[in-house]
């Protein structure tokens, strides 16, 4: 992704929504009846999940650490998980305190 670990962070916060919107509305099409499909997809969009946050977590602190600069792939993997717990807390207050829920 970024050195920007604001980027980083709102990134992965689109990534969740644009997930959250599809399951939210792609689910109103389904019928009532189970298939295989159905756990075959969750297992998939799992996998495709931890591989794009994964992405964009760690692919520039891999490559500031394979370039000698350990002290900023550390700085800006922390950085960016604090802006991403940040703005998850912010999600979880709003949540709990019913202004968006």
């Amino acid at each position: 992704m970024t050195k920007n670990p604001v980027l980083n962070a709102l990134a992965a916060i689109g990534y969740i929504v644009t997930v959250t919107l599809v399951m939210h509305f792609g689910t109103r099409n389904l019928g009532p009846e189970d298939s295989v499909l159905a756990p075959v997809a969750l297992i998939s969009l799992f996998t495709l999940s931890a591989a794009v946050m994964g992405y964009i977590f760690l692919y520039q602190p891999f490559i500031l650490y394979f370039d000698n600069k350990k002290k900023a792939a550390l700085n800006l993997f922390i950085k960016t998980v604090i802006t991403f717990a940040a703005i998850t807390s912010v999600a979880l207050i709003l949540l709990f305190s019913g202004i968006l829920g």
